[in-house]
């Protein structure tokens, strides 16, 4: 070796350099490896799951307090009155019976509530009354009375309700009887002729 002058790596030599770097690299890919192995290791999941089913019910109604049936709005329960209201006159008063229940469905106790549905013809002269008893027919002893006697036919006042209970299995609940009395007074006109249907709506409790 010349004394002042550096020596040159030979031919094939390599900088001691090189093979730290080449350490560093592998040591870097080793702990990458490692990493992701132990963050999949974290990942978990835990599943519920709910069923959930609606309950039913559906109002029907009798005019004999014996057969009973869905009558929809575009298929009324008929009334069966007592004196003929097709040939009323001043001072007469015609009765009908009508029971409502909720049938063998129901999972649900229910408040009903009393409208007018609509109305045609005339009904000047005409007003009713709306009692309820423990057994069917008018004749019966009133033991409530939901609209009270002068009501105009074909109005209904508010908030009129009353409750169904639901029956136990299979069976229809206990049926709600009701008596429908219409009374005609002086302010009748002779030859006319309307007609009126009543909404019970249900809602569940």
């Amino acid at each position: 070796m010349v004394a002042g002058k550096e020596t040159l790596p030979q031919s094939g030599q390599r900088s001691g350099k090189a093979p730290k770097v080449r350490a560093i690299l592998a040591g870097g890919l080793v702990l990458g490896v490692g990493a992701a192995i132990t963050l999949a290791a974290w990942n978990d999941s835990d599943f519920a799951q709910g069923t959930f089913t609606a309950g039913s019910f559906n109002l029907e109604g009798s005019t004999d307090g014996t057969t009973f049936e869905p009558n929809p709005v575009g298929d009324p329960a008929i009334l069966a009155f007592t004196a003929a209201p097709t040939n009323l006159s001043p001072g007469d008063v015609s009765a009908a019976p009508f029971a409502i229940r909720l049938d063998g469905d129901a999972t649900y106790n229910a408040t009903v509530t009393l409208s007018t549905e609509g109305s045609t013809g005339s009904l000047a002269g005409l007003t009713y009354e709306l009692t309820q008893s423990a057994a069917f027919g008018c004749a019966e002893p009133v033991t409530d009375t939901l609209v009270t006697a002068g009501q105009d036919l074909g109005t209904t006042p508010g908030s009129i309700t009353f409750d169904l209970e639901q029956g136990a299995g299979t069976d229809p609940g206990a049926a709600v009887n009701l008596c429908f009395r219409i009374t005609a007074d002086s302010d009748l006109v002779q030859s006319q002729s309307g007609t009126t249907t009543w909404e019970f709506a249900a809602q569940s409790q």
